[in-house]
């Protein structure tokens, strides 16, 4: 799942270190995708209770990523719009599987801004509140290399603001296209951009129908 979704199972938690901890895993691996962080092996190392809080937060995550992926909806649509997309990527590099996933994801982040169920703006404010020194000293407890890096992307991610975009249907595809930029040099040409955003609008119309089984599912599963 993507950021808001993640967000979802904890927008009334009134603890901004365990919301922090719910999206910090995608946080990282968007600061530098070659960092692979695993505070959940060693947790007795955290003994602090703010790092406790992020930790919590952290293997939050990762129980709702792991339900979400083995789940018969997330397979359903991947299927469904990895088929549809397909006959577009021929003479792509990028992967249709790869495409599917991270649409799907985006999509639910869009949904539950267009149907007012997650105000991004609640999002940024328990990032702004959580305690940076008890997160400088979490990296610290996960051997992470460069902590200034990461510090330097979280600013300009709580700067920038960009989540609210997905309101916009339209900016499904471009953040698809960004992603996919960071992966391959030339991922997709202008005709094979207009083909599959008309193929992922039209999905995203239809998912909007369904969108909230995944929601409900998960929160019956994973630990509060």
């Amino acid at each position: 799942m993507n950021f808001l979704s993640h967000f979802y199972f904890d927008r009334y938690n009134n603890d901004p270190n365990i919301v922090l901890g719910t999206v910090l895993p995608d946080l990282v691996k968007n600061a530098r995708k070659d960092w692979n962080l695993r505070p959940e092996k060693n947790e007795a190392l955290f003994l602090g209770l703010t790092e406790k809080s992020i930790l919590k937060g952290w293997k939050r995550h990762l129980a709702v990523d792991r339900h979400f992926h083995n789940s018969g909806f997330f397979i359903k649509h991947t299927n469904a719009m990895r088929k549809a997309i397909a006959p577009v990527l021929v003479h792509s590099p990028v992967r249709p599987s790869f495409v599917a996933h991270i649409a799907l994801e985006i999509m639910l982040d869009s949904i539950l801004l267009t149907e007012d169920i997650i105000d991004p703006s609640d999002l940024y404010t328990n990032l702004r509140l959580s305690d940076r020194s008890a997160l400088k000293s979490f990296f610290q407890l996960t051997t992470m290399d460069d902590p200034v890096h990461f510090f330097k992307f979280f600013d300009n991610f709580i700067e920038v603001n960009y989540l609210g975009s997905y309101r916009e249907a339209h900016n499904i595809m471009y953040a698809i296209n960004r992603i996919c930029m960071r992966i391959w040099p030339e991922p997709l040409n202008d005709t094979q951009l207009l083909q599959l955003s008309s193929i992922l609008l039209a999905y995203h119309n239809e998912l909007q129908r369904g969108y909230m089984e995944i929601f409900e599912e998960i929160e019956k599963v994973v630990d509060r």
